[in-house]
């Protein structure tokens, strides 16, 4: 039996599912870089048509996807994560130092310890940082981002490094038309800042799991008992998915989870400058944006270029907004992972950044409307 879907209004009421921008502990919370990396190794439409019964049109028309990359040889989980860890860094003008949190949202990490969390903070000399990995798929990253920020607003930590990795490519079945021509592999970071006395720049946040329909999006880990004990019974170790099942939960639940942190920030999604969506399908995003009324120059689609990189897909998509001059100081995001658990979250943010990897000239444009952002109002310190 399928769990109910939440009621919003009453969790509103009995304070319940729903993060808000109520600062309690005087410290406010912003994004201060972003960051991503993709392997070199680029799949088209075409290769994929050598493997299985399939064209670039027929690919195209059905996901929006026309490439992904894809990881090759001993290229890890860890190896993209820490790329897109230094790309934030340089983004936010920061040192490894700095960073005290690191939490890696994976499902497909290559060693499950020492945790990627451990091996990016080695590698970016975060050498007084804690951290974990955490596994939640395609809506990893929002729920990473939530749980950096309350660390955060505690005063436990004052800066916290993000990030989505995955390497489905090595967990698909290359002969299964149905998921094969979706996944592509990569990472994507970002930096969380506290300041003390100000609201969170991170206004609103929704999070749900429904595991009654986990069976729908499967991915199985392979181990074997101790021979002394009756045998694990062997089991399909790639991506299994019901599309269409997927499909209607998407497009039921996330317009619903968008609209909720919008009430709950007091704004419309006319308000709203920007749209990062889960990269998953292009028609799932269409389907969403319909219901909402979103206008197609505020969607930021990158699915074209990358396929469904799981818990990267959205910081990848932001960054490279970022780095094209498209997202602004001032500007409103709302972020939303949707996919295996089957779990959904949603956050709306203020982006506050001006990227210290932009030309000269556009980092003094990104300053001037920073600097005449219209302030949040000031929390009780």
């Amino acid at each position: 039996m399928s769990a109910q879907p939440p009621n919003y209004a009453e969790r509103a009421q009995n304070g319940l599912g729903v993060a808000g921008s109520a600062n309690l502990s005087g410290y406010g919370i912003s994004l201060a870089g972003i960051g991503s990396y993709v392997p070199e190794r680029c799949i088209t439409n075409d290769d994929i048509a050598t493997l299985v019964e399939t064209s670039d049109d027929w690919i195209a028309s059905r996901t929006g996807i026309r490439t992904r990359h894809v990881v090759s040889g001993d290229e890890s989980v860890a190896d993209l994560a820490i790329a897109a860890a230094k790309d934030a860094l340089a983004s936010a003008g920061m040192h490894g130092s700095e960073i005290e949190l690191i939490i890696v949202a994976s499902s497909t990490p290559d060693t499950i310890y020492p945790a990627v969390a451990c091996q990016v903070q080695t590698e970016i000399g975060a050498n007084n940082a804690a951290g974990f990995d955490m596994a939640l798929a395609c809506s990893g990253f929002v729920y990473a981002l939530v749980i950096a920020q309350q660390f955060l607003k505690t005063g436990m930590y004052k800066t916290a490094m993000i990030i989505g990795a995955d390497t489905h490519s090595r967990y698909t079945n290359w002969h299964d038309r149905n998921t094969c021509i979706l996944f592509g592999d990569g990472a994507g970071a970002a930096i969380l800042k506290a300041e003390a006395c100000v609201e969170d720049n991170v206004l609103a946040s929704d999070l749900h799991l429904d595991g009654t329909k986990g069976m729908e999006l499967t991915l199985f880990t392979q181990a074997e008992n101790c021979p002394l004990v009756a045998p694990k019974t062997p089991v399909n170790n790639y991506v299994y998915m019901n599309g269409r099942e997927v499909f209607k939960f998407a497009v039921g639940v996330v317009p619903k989870s968008i609209q909720e942190v919008l009430d709950r920030s007091n704004v419309s999604i006319q308000d709203v400058d920007h749209v990062v969506l889960h990269q998953a399908n292009i028609r799932i995003m269409q389907a969403m944006s319909e219901k909402l009324n979103i206008p197609e120059e505020r969607l930021i689609v990158n699915l074209q270029k990358y396929g469904n990189t799981s818990a990267a897909s959205i910081p990848i998509a932001l960054n490279e907004a970022v780095l094209e001059g498209r997202v602004k100081p001032g500007e409103l995001l709302v972020l939303c992972g949707f996919g295996a658990g089957l779990a959904w979250g949603t956050t709306i943010l203020r982006w506050t950044a001006v990227d210290q990897r932009l030309p000269q000239d556009l980092q003094e444009e990104m300053q001037k409307k920073r600097e005449a952002m219209k302030p949040l109002a000031l929390a009780s310190c």
